[in-house]
Parts: C-alpha cells; sequence; structure tokens
C-alpha cells in the first residue's frame, strides 16, 4: 500500500474510532439516566415559581438591532487584534487595507446612528 492510501486509512481509522466512541458513550448515557417521569419536571420552568401569562410576548426589535450591532463590532475588533500584533511584518499595504476595513465599520456605524437604532429607548 502507497504511502499516500496509507494516510487516508490512517484519517478512516480516526473517524471510526471517534464515531464509535460517541455511540459508546451515548448508549451508556441511555442506560444510566433515571427514566422516572416527575410532572413538576416537564414544566416549562424549574425555578420554584409558577409558570403564569402566555409563552409569546412583545419585545421591542431596537434591543435585537442594538445586541446585533454590538457583535457585529465586538467581532470586528477580535479582527483588529492579530493584525495589530503583526503589522510591523505585513507593511503599509495591509495598514491601507485596515484603514479601508475601518472606514466601512465607521460609515456603517454612522448610518446606524443616523436611522436612530443606537437610542436604546
Amino acid at each position: 500500500m502507497s504511502e499516500y492510501l496509507s494516510a487516508y486509512l490512517n484519517v478512516a481509522m480516526f473517524a471510526v474510532v471517534a464515531f464509535c466512541f460517541v455511540a459508546i458513550l451515548l448508549g451508556v448515557s441511555a442506560v444510566v439516566r433515571p427514566k422516572k417521569e416527575n410532572p413538576v419536571k416537564l414544566e416549562p420552568y424549574e425555578c420554584g415559581m409558577v409558570p403564569f401569562g402566555g409563552a409569546w410576548s412583545q419585545f421591542n426589535v431596537r434591543f435585537y438591532v442594538f445586541a446585533l450591532l454590538f457583535l457585529i463590532f465586538d467581532v470586528e475588533i477580535a479582527f483588529l487584534y492579530p493584525w495589530a500584533t503583526v503589522f510591523r511584518e505585513l507593511g503599509i499595504t495591509s495598514l491601507i487595507e485596515m484603514l479601508v476595513f475601518i472606514f466601512i465599520l465607521l460609515l456603517g456605524l454612522v448610518y446606524a446612528w443616523k436611522k436612530g437604532v443606537l437610542k436604546w429607548v
């Protein structure tokens, strides 16, 4: 058998072992878990409070959009950190690219600000 095929055989064996490991763990957990049903456990909440009202409630979409904007800019900061650690090795081209990237982010922030998305109440 060639070295090329033996590398694939190693990967296939690893996949089979991983699949068997997961199957064994799921089987053991199905056997060991408690099977006694309790009416309290079947309620929607386990915090000790009696549920009241329906599960559907009005939700202001501004909170959702605000959270999405925070998440987007938070992730973009996570992209800036690795770039800043190797900035000297990348050169001036990467600086220009990052400035364009930051400018596009600022345009999005200004757009959201003008639309009033950042107003909390």
